[in-house]
């Protein structure tokens, strides 16, 4: 496995310093007043290894970040703090494109990880872009320059990092909202073939079940940082947005488990509907087959071998049309007042 992009930032007083290397962040990590930002974008094990034994990373931590797939978590190692997250990125025919699938994976959602290595003045963040680049770096070096956050130290490099984040998880929810509210309008539209309604809902559902493995989780993470900022020098400078920032990862779930109801009312209502319609088309059936009933018994009746009143006579006909006629009609109006037809 190839080296990916490695980028970076030094800063000295608050002042960037030109070039980078990874080979000098070990010497910036007893310097004070000096932070450091590197940027890991697919790195080969080589590169994490020798990374490791330089800034004195726990080995389980590396692994994780190099792993196929990991859980959102926030873990507390001797020397540093190990963060994993997923940033998230929605498609606006959330729900449609998983439900064209033939195995109904979503394909709405896609998410990318990120995990992050936090020591006492430095960030390290690990990107795997196999399935996705989501994460614009660009976008958090641009907020991290807007807030003076490489003057507040590393906690503030990791909030802004987190804020980018979050927000992305914002945007995937509100898209699956837009598309679930698609939906409730799609209901009562006869137009709509019953079957393309219920796969877009479960590719709803699907891309739904995605992202609430990644929200979720977000509420720990942030739980886990605000105590360990103590560690990282951070005392309670950075409490209001650290603050906001854990607002806003409940507002995400909450959201999301909303969602959850909703789309679980829209398949109960769906049924529902189905039921309805259903017992609509056989009210109809029933009433149809009693007033075809009618001329049945009636000509049955009078198609009996056995003399009868009229029988053999011109009055006998005009006798069983009065029948049939009157027989239907009195039918179709009663079915008809009791909406059957």
């Amino acid at each position: 496995m190839s080296d990916g992009a490695i980028t970076g930032q030094i800063w000295r007083d608050g002042k960037p310093v030109d070039g980078f290397d990874l080979a000098v962040i070990s010497d910036c990590l007893t310097e004070d007043h000096t932070l450091v930002w590197a940027d890991l974008e697919d790195p080969s094990e080589e590169t994490m290894g020798r990374l490791a034994e330089e800034l004195d990373l726990s080995p389980w931590a590396v692994e994780d970040a190099l792993a196929a797939s990991e859980r959102t978590k926030a873990t507390t190692y001797a020397h540093h703090t190990f963060v994993t997250v997923y940033a998230v990125r929605c498609s606006d025919d959330a729900g449609v494109r998983a439900a064209d699938t033939p195995t109904g994976v979503s394909q709405s959602i896609a998410t990318q990880r990120v995990s992050v290595f936090i020591k006492r003045n430095a960030l390290i963040t690990v990107r795997l872009t196999e399935s996705a680049d989501i994460v614009d770096m660009d976008e958090v070096r641009r907020r991290w320059d807007e807030t003076e956050a490489h003057d507040r130290g590393v906690e503030a490099l990791l909030h802004g990092l987190l804020d980018v984040v979050v927000d992305g998880h914002f945007e995937a929810v509100q898209t699956l909202d837009d598309a679930i509210e698609d939906l409730e309008g799609l209901l009562f539209d006869e137009s709509v073939a019953a079957r393309t309604l219920q796969r877009r809902t479960y590719g709803v559902r699907k891309d739904l079940v995605a992202l609430r493995r990644v929200v979720l989780p977000m509420r720990e993470v942030v739980a886990v940082i605000q105590h360990r900022r103590d560690a990282l020098g951070a005392g309670d400078r950075l409490d209001p947005e650290f603050a906001d920032l854990y607002d806003h990862v409940l507002r995400a779930a909450e959201w999301t488990e909303s969602l959850r109801d909703m789309v679980s009312t829209v398949f109960e209502t769906n049924l529902s509907l189905q039921d309805a319609r259903l017992n609509t088309v056989m009210k109809k059936l029933t009433g149809w087959a009693a007033i075809i009933a009618v001329p049945t018994a009636i000509t049955g009746f009078y198609g009996q071998n056995v003399p009868f009143p009229g029988f053999d006579h011109t009055v006998g006909f005009v006798t069983s049309c009065v029948l049939l006629l009157t027989a239907m009609v009195v039918l179709y109006a009663l079915f008809k007042r009791r909406d059957w037809l």
